[in-house]
């Protein structure tokens, strides 16, 4: 299908894609896709006050049917599915599985976030004081602002925007300047779900600013929107995090990772090998979850290594959408230089590079890469630092405590795994003792997180969660309140201050 006709089938018009200022190229074949219009700075402000009205009114609206409006979004991404994931694999590289996943989980959280809407439960609290009942509720907050990045274009939104919509808030939206086609077309997919819903929902509840970092900052700095979730690198969180919290904002921080997998000398081999190539190669290594250390016990690290490098040397590289490609294009010129950057870092501190080569014949353009299996004589300084591209260092362990120690040992606390089938290992790897990461999975890879759980990190990941469990609370206000039933007024903690 020619590139205009993915466009149309994803609802976007010849507005959406021409006569702007921002040039966007597919990482698949470096072919032009569009010239889409920037929102300007001038703009944001109007932008803002439409999202603080609308909060004002949505706020009002019952959760239950504020509910039934993300299943009207669902609805629609279901009918659209095949559509929406043509056009993340054009503008991302995504091969066609993975982009039609990403869709998949857009509609998951619309089907959790949907069901939460009369679950939004607070507590009855005891209270010490005779004639008295404590409670806690929660209330809608204000605008959130969502800033996401590249890599996964359209599910990160839809992680904030259908909590946020059932907890009352209204949501701005920035995609990443690399991926605007994809949100403008699930943005069109909403507008469907809106007609559908009625007039009960106002206008601007869910707005998209495009353009570079200064619209980001807009959002960032104003004390209008309290909650903002941001997806990047650390480095941007370093900036981010600390401007939203000098307002007294709440951030929503999710950062980098460098994930790790520790096989023990029990592991499933099989399971082992599978789980390693998904978690280390899919999206071309561009997965805040990808995995990017493999930590072997010595006993089965040549017959790991050996077992990886025969099954790398399989993996086809090409046009992500031809059905035999595994590996697709990185997303720019500038990642792949990246790339190459690390393995020469890595082969001065004494690294050994199976792959990694830059791939030209047999792909229709783009940047694409052999995804690289580099043994390191130990967790040297390019190993601590996150490249995102498909580079998995591999180290050997003598010890549980040496494997947790290094697993451990990195600036970044996102995912981590562990296989075993040693009860013992499995539970020290998930105890206080174990894994300091957000997500600890034993026989299961560090990648592919289901919405059901909480998504996030710890230490320079950022701390924020999304998706499922509680994270909802991010998006409301916590509010104790006390109730007095009786004809006396006691004070807490005996205290008596009598007049």
């Amino acid at each position: 299908m020619a590139h205009f006709e993915i466009l149309a089938a994803a609802g976007l018009t010849r507005d959406d894609f021409a006569g702007g200022t921002l040039v966007l190229r597919s990482p698949i074949d470096g072919a032009e896709l569009a010239h889409v219009r920037e929102t300007s700075l001038s703009e944001m402000t109007a932008v803002i006050a439409r999202a603080k009205s609308a909060f004002e009114v949505w706020r009002l609206v019952p959760a239950p049917r504020r509910g039934e409006l993300v299943r009207l979004l669902g609805e629609e991404l279901r009918a659209a599915k095949s559509e929406l994931g043509a056009l993340v694999t054009l503008e991302v590289g995504k091969i066609t599985s993975e982009s039609l996943g990403e869709v998949q989980e857009m509609i998951d959280i619309c089907d959790f976030a949907a069901g939460l809407s009369r679950q939004l439960y607070g507590l009855t609290i005891a209270s010490e004081r005779p004639g008295h009942r404590m409670s806690e509720t929660w209330h809608p907050m204000g605008p959130c602002g969502v800033i996401s990045a590249f890599n996964f274009p359209v599910a990160v939104w839809s992680w904030n925007a259908a909590l946020a919509l059932v907890c009352g808030d209204s949501v701005i939206w920035k995609p990443s300047e690399k991926t605007p086609l994809s949100a403008i077309a699930t943005h069109r997919i909403f507008e469907r779900a809106l007609s559908r819903f009625g007039s009960d929902a106002p206008e601007g509840l869910c707005q998209i600013v495009i353009g570079s970092a200064a619209i980001g900052e807009a959002l960032v700095v104003s004390r209008d929107v309290p909650i903002l979730s941001a997806t990047g690198s650390t480095r941007m969180g370093e900036v981010v995090g600390p401007k939203v919290v000098a307002r007294w904002g709440r951030p929503i921080l999710e950062l980098g990772g460098n994930n790790a997998m520790i096989v023990a000398p029990t592991a499933d081999l099989d399971m082992v090998v599978r789980a390693i190539v998904f978690s280390a190669v899919g999206t071309a290594g561009q997965r805040c979850t990808t995995l990017r250390r493999l930590i072997v016990h010595h006993s089965i690290k040549d017959e790991v290594v050996g077992r990886l490098v025969k099954a790398y040397a399989s993996l086809k590289v090409g046009d992500p959408r031809e059905a035999d490609v595994l590996v697709g294009p990185l997303i720019d010129k500038k990642a792949l230089d990246r790339m190459q950057g690390a393995l020469d870092a890595a082969r001065a501190e004494g690294g050994k590079v199976h792959g990694g080569y830059i791939v030209t014949q047999g792909v229709p353009g783009g940047a694409y890469a052999a995804p690289a299996l580099v043994e390191m004589p130990g967790q040297t300084a390019i190993v601590k630092s996150e490249t995102f591209a498909p580079i998995l260092y591999v180290m050997d362990y003598e010890t549980l405590e040496e494997a947790i120690s290094l697993q451990n040992g990195v600036p970044q606390g996102l995912s981590s795994c562990i296989f075993t089938l040693n009860m013992r290992e499995a539970e020290t790897f998930l105890s206080a003792t174990g894994s300091d990461c957000g997500i600890a999975n034993v026989n299961v890879g560090p990648s592919g997180a289901e919405i059901g759980g909480a998504f996030g990190g710890e230490k320079e990941t950022g701390g924020g969660r999304e998706s499922g469990s509680d994270a909802w609370k991010s998006y409301m206000r916590r509010q104790t309140s006390t109730v007095n039933y009786s004809v006396k007024l006691p004070l807490a903690q005996g205290v008596k201050f009598d007049i």
